[in-house]
Formats: C-alpha cells, structure tokens, sequence
C-alpha cells in the first residue's frame, strides 16, 4: 500500500492548484482523476470563459499559473450592465467605480486548467493516477485509506476532493449536500458580431430566458443563454446560420449581426453547497464545497479561494511541526470558507429565483429593484468593490 501526505481526488483545475501548492512545499501529493492523463494535459475546448477578479489573478500569479497563459486569450473586462425585460432602467458598473483599469479577466477554461497542469509537472512528491477513481475510503487515526479502481490502496494523511459539484467523494465522506436544480439549461458559444462591444459585458433577464454576453478579443463575446432544456435542445439543432439570426434577434441586434465561430456547448444548472467542508483527516475544496449558479459568475473565484484557505492553514501547519490533518485546522478552514461563501450564494439563488421569474409580480418586484439600485452611487461603488476583489480574501 502507498502512503503519501495528501491525497487529491479531481485534476481539474482547483484540484491541480491545491497540489501545486502543497507539492511546492515539499509534500508527497497523488492526485486520483477519472480521464486519462492526455485529456488532462491537453484539455479540449469546452466553450465556458471564465470571470476572473483581481484576487484570482493574484492566486494564480503566485502559483505561477497566470504567466502560463496566453495573453492574447485573456480578454478585459471594463464595465458591465444588469438589465430587466424592456425596462430603460440597467444597473452599471465601471472599472473606474473602484480605481482599476479592468473590473476583471475573461479566461477560456481550458486554458487555465492547460496552464495548472503545466505548473505541477516536475514538483518533487507530485504524481497523477489517471484513469482511475476512488472506490471506498477507510477512516483512520493517522490516515485515511483509500480504495482505488485498480484494486490498489492509498494511504493519505490528508484527502481532499475537488471532483465536482456532483461529488462521489464527498458521498463516500458521508457528507450531504444542498441541491438546487433550477431546471433549466445554460447553452454558450462564441460568435462574432458586427458592432464592437467595448469590452462590456451584459447580464440581461429577459422574459422567458435569461441572456449574457462576455466581451472577448476581436470583436467576438461569449454569449451565455438559459432557458428549459427542451428550447435549449431546438437552439442545438440549428444550423449555424440560423443560429446566429435567433440569437441576434434574443440581443435586439444591439451588437448587429451575429455568427457562430465555435461549437455550442451545454451545462445543467444546478446549484451545491455542502452541508460540511471537512471531516476526520478529509476536505473539500471548489465545486465539491460550493457549486455556484453562474449569474454572478464568482464559482470559480470561490473555488480557487477555497483551495488557497486550506493549503494556507496545511502550510503553516507544517512550518510549525503540526499535524496536517488536525481537526481545529479543518474546523478552521471551514469556518473561514462557510462565512466567505455562504452570503454570496443565498444572494445568488435568490437573484436567479426573482429575475428567472416572469410573472407579474414578480416583474414589478424586478423592476422596482433595478431602478432603485441604478441610483444608488454607493451601492454601485460598493458593489464593483465586490466584483474586482482586488486582494485576496483570507
């Protein structure tokens, strides 16, 4: 039987951060994950760009991640608008409400998840068991041992999941989870347009369907559309002429004519948050821990500040000769994540609950809200404070 210190189950991204920062330390890390190691090392396109706030950045940055990036695929975020149905009313923040040049970064998923592969190859004590899942996990005083799909076992000090808001881990942990499907589908693409988006992004509940545009480079955004998975599934079928039409129609032509240059892809929405964030000598770090609904696009943001908690209490941990899976440091790490994330998620479900809800008081209530937010210049200010995260949270 190996034994190693931790044990991560899940090699997407947050996971492969995690190990980066704990393998950079000097800690034996075995990272377990379903795909073959090629598809982790190249992975495919998958359409979703990810928001990233000045904190993230800085993450990032320190692990040596964002250098790895290409800059010429990272796209400025400068304003961004909140609109309502037809209401002339929007909610609109700028860069310049919070003294930066940029609210934030569009980054494709792919290549941050290509760039966190590349930073752990070469750590000393750092090694993927591709091809493989965990099959049971065995608790222990010193060590929890895990049972793989190869028939082999392995023994961690510590074992963290990072496999997804659809966690199998997290169940064979014996923790629950609150779930919410919102029954509806998210579809996004990139397409081209005609008029120049000037780097704003747009979040707009219409009625019926819920839009969103990402502003990328040349001219192109990511556009992001919700709606119940039957409507979603005639979006799919439609060749990309068509494609483009309908969705230059659900945007008013404001950005002229549309055209696909990419493949459609399509995402359940489902919302998670786990009823615990650790246990005996286990953790759980990004959408195993929280699953965000994409409105306010922090998930991912949340899911990188997850992992730098708990590898900054491991670390300090090992700088003073303790132990890196005592209890008050998971209790700890959980404390700290549950008050940075709770808020934000309750606020989130409950902005899509209101602004996915078209009847008519529910219209008026939307309304009536994003008015009185659009004047408001404290709450605008406060809230582009929130959106830039310009250090990052403890």
């Amino acid at each position: 039987m190996q034994a190693v210190e931790v044990a991560v189950v899940g090699a997407g991204p947050v996971g492969l951060c995690l190990s980066r920062a704990l393998a950079g330390a000097g800690l034996s890390v075995t990272v377990v994950e379903q795909q073959p190691r090629e598809a982790v090392a190249q992975p495919a396109f998958d359409g979703r760009e990810i928001a990233m706030t000045h904190a993230s950045r800085e993450i990032l940055q320190a692990l040596g991640v964002w250098g790895r990036i290409d800059p010429a695929a990272i796209s400025p975020l400068r304003t961004a608008r909140v609109m309502n149905g037809s209401s002339p009313f929007a909610l609109a923040f700028a860069a310049n409400q919070s003294g930066v040049q940029d609210l934030g970064w569009l980054v494709p998923n792919h290549l941050i998840r290509q760039a966190a592969w590349d930073v752990v190859q070469g750590q000393a004590g750092w090694e993927l068991r591709d091809r493989t899942t965990v099959t049971a996990i065995a608790p222990g005083a010193e060590c929890n041992v895990l049972t793989l799909s190869c028939g082999r076992k392995l023994a961690a000090r510590l074992v963290v999941a990072a496999d997804s808001r659809f966690s199998a881990t997290r169940r064979m942990m014996g923790i629950g989870a609150q779930m919410r499907d919102f029954g509806k589908s998210m579809l996004v693409c990139r397409l081209h347009h005609a008029l120049p988006h000037r780097h704003a992004a747009w979040e707009w509940f219409d009625y019926g369907r819920t839009l969103a545009m990402l502003p990328l480079n040349d001219q192109c955004a990511s556009v992001v559309i919700t709606l119940p998975p039957q409507q979603i599934q005639s979006l799919m079928e439609m060749d990309e002429a068509q494609f483009g039409q309908v969705v230059s129609g659900f945007f008013k032509h404001r950005l002229g004519a549309m055209r696909p240059v990419a493949r459609r892809h399509v995402y359940p929405l489902v919302g998670v948050y786990a009823h615990r964030f650790a246990g005996p000598r286990y953790a759980l770090v990004g959408d195993a821990a929280v699953g965000m609904h994409p409105v306010t696009a922090h998930g991912f943001n949340l899911g990188l500040q997850s992992q730098q908690r708990l590898s900054q209490g491991i670390l300090h941990a090992l700088e003073r000769g303790g132990d890196i899976g005592a209890p008050a440091l998971l209790a700890g790490y959980q404390h700290r994540h549950r008050l940075a994330t709770r808020p934000l998620y309750e606020a989130t479900n409950a902005i899509a609950t209101l602004y996915n809800d078209s009847r008519m008081p529910a219209r008026l209530l939307r309304a009536t809200a994003l008015r009185v937010a659009s004047g408001v210049g404290p709450f605008r200010r406060m809230i582009a404070a929130h959106l830039t995260q310009q250090s990052a949270p403890a």
